[in-house]
């Protein structure tokens, strides 16, 4: 009977536990994502109507697959109006439901708000009750890291602390020489091309200016350990590509658990990198002290209070996060800048003349690079029109007010960059337009809304990588319009695309002619 009664309160047991698990299931897909937007639409927020488990998933891959994309035959544009095509049924709900909706991916609720006044008040609140979305998290935690994204602050507040703005800065101008270096490595590469090809060459340019890239951060971050940081971040790249396979994927309930094709290869990278990373770090702790980030970073996590296991994501989890910002971001952006130089020759001979005129031939130093003021109206400009953040989105963890929409727990709140960047509202009728001369009186003079213009996103977290970004920028495209001339090549198609950043499908394809 003892058996019996042990065996009857076992199952009882496993029945309960089912149960419950279904329930909480159930509140999770169901009615969770329900009482979200009853909430929502009480203000007057609507949007299109979800389906179980998907959300609007489906509606949007087939607004993305109506779009007819550019014909390779066409010249590039001289309207860069990409985003209708990456983004096409924002522009779809917009027309139906207004600029404030709603909608859904998976079971994720997402409040899509771009009215000016309301996205300063988010891009400026430091409330830890307003934070990474969970779904980031969880999903893209393997590329961006854990720490990175946690909702609570800690690690991000240390981050802050170990990367603040006067000693990242004081380490960028001792990284001038360095980055003078690799693009003159990047030099010599094309100039022996051109070489054997009687003057002008044929280059795909994204491939030099990634290895470029690659070269600068690996030594910045990995001083004399550069080599195998360099397989680091290659391997990170790897991780990028895998990841964007995934698309709106990320937004299905579990289906970062399932071990799909992507899954297995995602997870399979992040193991190894981060397996690489501390094993640079330990070789670090057990040799001789050098200047690099990943000395302040191991000093400021040496200084905190973080567990071991803490200690160690947050290690990781930075040097990825330097990857997005010093490498990722710096080679696309370049790639981006010169493109729209070949197209547009009249700032290419302009931005020129300014940098002989300033460096005088020679190679630029930290006091030159404030000079170039041409040379930073065309970044400003590339990083308008083919931004590295395309979304800036927060999750509200407590419920929140922004205006007068009352924002309710769990709910997540996207702010379109792009569409901010090109709107004409702000930026005037020709804001589709390559026009440098808008940032002539700098970011203040060159819209209505200063604070709309986020290339690095806005405010208190703001992306801490944006200075090596620009200081890399602007040396590279000085010395490389010191050496050499760029026009479009016929190979060239034009096919922005998204992987996390805004990149070249196909890659740019340039006529290089040496100088």
């Amino acid at each position: 009977m003892e058996v019996q009664f042990d065996t009857k309160l076992l199952f009882s047991l496993v029945v309960i536990g089912f149960l419950g698990g279904l329930v909480r299931l159930y509140n999770g897909l169901v009615v969770k994502p329900k009482r979200l937007r009853s909430m929502l639409r009480k203000q007057g927020i609507n949007g299109p109507p979800p389906t179980f488990l998907l959300g609007n998933i489906r509606e949007i891959k087939k607004a993305q697959s109506s779009v007819v994309k550019t014909d390779p035959a066409n010249d590039p544009p001289l309207l860069h109006n990409y985003a209708a095509l990456l983004f096409p049924f924002f522009e779809m709900w917009r027309k139906e439901y207004g600029q404030l909706f709603v909608f859904s991916l998976g079971n994720t609720q997402i409040l899509n708000l771009n009215q000016p006044d309301m996205v300063k008040e988010i891009t400026t609140c430091v409330s830890l009750d307003l934070g990474k979305p969970s779904y980031q998290q969880k999903n893209l935690g393997p590329l961006l890291g854990q720490g990175i994204l946690t909702s609570n602050g800690a690690l991000w507040s240390h981050q802050r602390k170990i990367l603040a703005p006067e000693l990242y800065m004081e380490k960028i101008k001792g990284m001038v020489n360095l980055i003078t270096e690799s693009t003159i490595t990047l030099i010599n590469s094309w100039k022996s091309i051109i070489e054997t090809n009687s003057g002008m060459a044929d280059i795909k340019i994204d491939e030099g200016l990634r290895s470029f890239s690659a070269d600068v951060i690996s030594r910045a971050c990995f001083g004399s350990n550069y080599s195998r940081g360099e397989k680091i971040f290659l391997k990170l790249r790897d991780l990028q590509k895998t990841m964007s396979k995934k698309g709106l994927a990320i937004g299905i309930p579990g289906m970062r658990y399932f071990p799909t094709k992507s899954n297995r290869e995602s997870w399979a990278l992040e193991k190894e990198i981060r397996n690489l990373i501390l094993e640079v770090v330990k070789e670090r702790q057990e040799a001789a002290y050098e200047k690099d980030l990943l000395q302040m970073i191991l000093e400021g996590a040496k200084n905190s209070n973080l567990s071991r296991e803490a200690m160690d994501r947050f290690i990781v989890d930075n040097c990825k996060n330097i990857y997005l910002a010093g490498f990722e971001t710096t080679a696309v952006s370049a790639t981006w800048c010169l493109m729209l130089l070949a197209v547009n020759q009249e700032w290419q001979d302009r931005v020129r003349a300014e940098v002989l005129e300033i460096c005088g031939g020679g190679m630029p130093d930290s006091d030159m690079i404030p000079k170039m003021k041409l040379l930073n109206m065309v970044i400003h400009e590339t990083l308008r029109l083919y931004s590295p953040v395309t979304v800036v989105s927060r999750e509200a963890f407590k419920d929140m007010k922004f205006g007068n929409i009352n924002v309710p727990k769990g709910v997540n709140i996207w702010t379109m960059v792009l569409q901010l960047h090109t709107d004409p509202e702000i930026w005037g009728s020709d804001s589709y337009k390559f026009k440098p001369e808008r940032f002539a009186n700098g970011i203040a003079g060159a819209c209505k809304y200063p604070f709309l213009y986020m290339p690095f996103g806005v405010g208190p977290r703001v992306c801490l990588g944006q200075n090596l970004a620009m200081v890399e920028l602007k040396i590279l495209i000085a010395l490389l319009l010191s050496n050499f001339s760029f026009s479009i090549s016929p190979k060239y198609i034009h096919s922005p695309t998204l992987r996390l950043v805004i990149e070249p499908e196909h890659g740019v394809n340039l006529l290089v002619k040496k100088l």
